[in-house]
């Protein structure tokens, strides 16, 4: 009787990834020099659910969210969705359980989120991001700190290009209203204005009626670094005045206080505007084409809409995942993690005494490998080289006959006999 069968192919879903011990190693470098950063401007870290209430997300981003997000009712009828972001989440948190903590109060997270987007380099259905909440304050000495954390963020990951954009939503508002354009007018440009296509924006200013040396000096300012030639152009506007003051103050302390010179004022940078007021920052990897973005951020309006008292709220996102990639087009030499030690028994007579010593210097923090193969002296030192041992430690029955073991030093190729009392110290 002849029996046969159909062999089943598992393949990982469209728009996520696996990742090797190789790919974790950068990945937990690239978190852990974050959280340092964040810890080092007095940050403390939170977690939220990986899957909310779908009502958190349209609350915030409006019914059409629902076609770009991961929903779905679960068995007891209520309807809920896997996080697309996280300041929803955090904001919900915040009202919840953390209102009555002392302010300001500083949030620094890290999770996985999840969008129904079309796949492409950077951008992933499952991705991970990095971010934080600055709630209780919105000082300019506040919002400069929160902008300097995120440069430094960057760079202390070891990116040596990006640029930092630094734009004003409540100018933007006047530039608007000064050309008395409609909502619905506004909604049409900015995304044009945001994928900087000024020649569509212009085209579209004079299809709303704007005459064209208005459309014209509108796109200037649009693009203009130069503070004093906003100033003037909106001059005896009391908002411009006092948000154009502010930035003043945020930039000279990033100047001054924070080391941070490499900056632009961009009054073209357009953020939710729905949710968003004043200060806007972006930072951005050149090395990266068309996908530069790092990271956004802003002051912003959420914690009333999620049932919570009014308080000045800050914050920014960072993509993790693009992030990584920028690192590695640079060409960031990642530390390869060494192991300390690693045991080749001679024989299975010395297994367990290999397993033994093995325990004994796990128990010292010696990051310990054994060879669980039996595949001889030769073979075993080879795969030590290919692990990147430092030490390799040979067990034979001879050597435990005066207590000892034979250490050999992977990168010289030197050997010596050890006591086993004294391994730990030589590793060490």
């Amino acid at each position: 009787m002849c029996f046969s069968y159909t062999q089943i192919v598992f393949n990982i879903p469209r728009g996520t990834r696996d990742f090797t011990p190789e790919d974790m190693q950068k990945r937990r470098y690239l978190e852990k020099s974050m959280s340092d950063t964040f810890n080092s401007f007095g940050y403390g870290e939170v977690q939220t659910p990986m899957f909310e209430n779908l009502d958190l997300f349209t609350a915030k981003s409006g019914e059409g969210i629902i076609d770009e997000i991961y929903s779905f009712p679960d068995k007891g009828g209520r309807n809920l969705a896997l996080r697309p972001e996280l300041t929803a989440p955090v904001m919900r948190f915040y009202v919840e359980k953390m209102q009555m903590e002392p302010k300001p109060l500083k949030l620094f997270y890290f999770g996985n989120c999840f969008r129904y987007d079309r796949p492409q380099k950077g951008r992933y259905r499952e991705f991970m991001q990095a971010g934080c909440e600055l709630i209780g304050t919105n000082t300019p000495e506040a919002q400069a700190e929160l902008i300097a954390m995120a440069y430094k963020l960057l760079e202390n990951a070891g990116l040596k290009t990006i640029t930092l954009s630094i734009g004003n939503l409540n100018i933007l508002s006047v530039l608007f209203e000064k050309l008395g354009l409609s909502k619905e007018n506004q909604k049409y440009l900015t995304p044009l204005i945001d994928k900087s296509q000024f020649e569509d924006v212009y085209d579209a200013l004079v299809d709303f009626n704007v005459k064209p040396k208005d459309a014209t000096a509108f796109l200037e300012i649009l693009q203009s670094s130069d503070v004093e030639k906003i100033s003037e152009y909106l001059k005896d506007n009391e908002i411009v005045k006092k948000e154009l003051n502010d930035l003043k103050i945020i930039t000279g302390l990033l100047e001054n206080a924070f080391d941070v010179k490499d900056y632009e004022i961009k009054m073209s940078i357009v953020r939710g505007l729905d949710y968003y007021n004043g200060l806007v920052f972006e930072i951005e990897a050149p090395c990266l084409g068309a996908e530069k973005q790092l990271c956004g951020g802003g002051a912003y309006d959420l914690i009333e809409l999620f049932g919570g008292r009014e308080s000045p709220t800050s914050g920014f996102a960072i993509g993790f995942d693009r992030t990584l990639i920028a690192l590695e087009t640079e060409g960031y030499k990642f530390t390869i993690p060494q192991l300390d030690a690693y045991l080749i028994s001679v024989n299975e007579d010395v297994l367990e005494k290999t397993l033994e010593i093995a325990q004994m210097l796990r128990k010292q923090k010696i990051t310990t490998d054994v060879d669980l193969l039996r595949r001889g002296i030769g073979k075993s030192l080879k795969y030590a080289s290919s692990i990147n041992a430092k030490k390799a430690i040979i067990v034979g029955p001879k050597e435990l006959e005066q207590d000892s073991v034979t250490i050999k030093n992977m990168e010289t190729g030197d050997q010596e006999i050890v006591k086993i009392k004294d391994i730990v110290s030589k590793i060490k």
